[in-house]
C-alpha cells in the first residue's frame, strides 16, 4: 500500500480512537453521563496511543505533527456525523491548510541529523 494511503488510513483510525475516547469522557463530565463511559473511553484512548506508534515517522514529534492534520479533519467529520454540526467554509479552509502542512512534514526530504 502506498505511503500516503497507508498513512491516511492509520491516522484516521488513530483519530477515531482518540476522538471516541475523549467523547466518552466528554459525555461523562459535560453531559453528566454514566461513569461507565470511562471504561470504553479509557480503552479507546489506550488504542489511540498504540496506533500512533505505528506512524511511518522515526521521530515522535513528527508523528504527532503528521497526526494533527488528520485529527483536525476527523474531528470536523465527527462533529458533522455524530453531533450534526456541518463544517463551514472556514472549517474547510483551516483543515485544508493543516492537512497541507502535515503532507509537507510527511513527504519532505528531512535531513538525518
Amino acid at each position: 500500500m502506498p505511503l500516503l494511503l497507508s498513512s491516511i488510513l492509520l491516522y484516521s483510525l488513530t483519530a477515531c480512537a482518540e476522538i471516541a475516547g475523549c467523547f466518552a469522557f466528554w459525555t461523562w463530565l459535560k453531559l453528566h453521563g454514566n461513569p461507565l463511559w470511562l471504561i470504553p473511553g479509557s480503552l479507546s484512548l489506550g488504542l489511540f496511543a498504540v496506533l500512533l506508534t505505528f506512524s511511518p515517522s522515526d521521530h515522535a514529534g513528527r508523528a504527532y505533527a503528521l497526526y494533527g492534520g488528520i485529527y483536525i479533519i476527523m474531528s470536523l467529520l465527527w462533529g458533522w456525523v455524530m453531533e450534526h454540526t456541518t463544517p463551514d467554509i472556514w472549517d474547510i479552509i483551516g483543515a485544508s491548510l493543516c492537512l497541507s502542512g502535515a503532507a509537507i512534514i510527511l513527504f519532505a526530504p528531512h535531513s538525518h541529523t
